[in-house]
């Protein structure tokens, strides 16, 4: 983000800075001593902004211009890329690490991704101890299981919604927001399967219900800036639990869902929205 105004903190921003948000103007509003600093996107022309903001000084009606939005457009340019890195890296390396697994195939690896270490004798699964997993330092097994995928639709319907939800709350709400709800999310998700199903399971599900699930609640209680996704997915997201639950979606074939996962990583991602909302400063 850059910097394009500094005024004393007894100006009243209130005003100009509805305006932004009705036009969905990503920016933020920091206080530093006897002044207040509005930062904006990099993508949105800061001369624009100012302009609007000396026409809002002298009392025009802003309700009837078109606010500066951000330059670049499409799904998929250079700028956006740049932008959401972190979402990038996440759809990287579940997709490396997917290729690795062989989308299931390959043992050998998956015992280097699960969440313990694994053998199949025959028709059993036997595996380690958490605690023992822990003992022997391999913390990075807490969270790459979310990295694995065992099919191509399973793979591209989990990072399509990383890239939709995770680039919005990136941009909009920063990369640190975005890097610490996925990992307690896929901390939470992966604890929770284990402890219903041991280590053979994978998958981003449990991250992109968090995403999703943060997105909703967090537009919900006005949160500012919004994300803007469509609040009908909460529901989608309810009736697909549901589904799972009942077992409707292995009948009519779309295979072993890690249910509990899911839950877990909505629930997460609503408390990681919570959490965030009593600390959030708005202007």
């Amino acid at each position: 983000m850059i910097k394009v105004l500094e005024v004393p903190l007894a100006q009243d921003l209130r005003g100009f800075t509805e305006c932004l948000w009705q036009q969905r103007v990503p920016h933020r509003v920091v206080e530093r001593g006897a002044v207040q600093e509005l930062w904006i996107s990099s993508q949105v022309d800061a001369q624009q902004v100012l302009a609007l903001y000396q026409l809002w000084r002298e009392g025009a009606d802003l309700s009837v211009l078109k606010a500066p939005r951000a330059r670049s457009a499409g799904l998929l340019n250079v700028t956006a890329l740049r932008q959401a890195w972190l979402t990038v890296l996440l759809i990287i390396g579940s997709v490396l690490v997917s290729l690795l697994v062989g989308f299931g195939d390959n043992i050998d690896w998956m015992r280097r991704f699960a969440l313990v270490d694994f053998q199949v004798r025959g028709d059993s699964v036997y595996y380690a101890g958490l605690e023992a997993t822990l003992a022997a330092g391999q913390f990075w097994r807490l969270f790459t299981p979310a990295l694995m995928h065992f099919s191509l639709p399973h793979i591209l319907f989990n990072l399509l919604w990383v890239w939709v939800a995770g680039r919005g709350i990136e941009y909009l709400h920063g990369r640190w927001v975005l890097l610490g709800l996925v990992m307690f999310s896929a901390l939470v998700s992966n604890l929770a399967q284990f402890w219903v199903s041991g280590p053979m399971f994978g998958g981003m599900s449990g991250v992109v219900f968090a995403l999703l699930g943060y997105a909703w609640l967090w537009d919900k209680r006005a949160g500012r800036p919004a994300i803007g996704l469509p609040p009908a997915l909460m529901g989608l997201m309810v009736l697909w639990l549901v589904l799972g639950f009942t077992g409707v979606l292995e009948y009519i074939g779309v295979g072993a869902i890690a249910n509990t996962a899911h839950l877990a990583g909505l629930v997460a991602g609503l408390l990681w929205a919570w959490w965030r909302s009593l600390f959030a400063v708005r202007h």
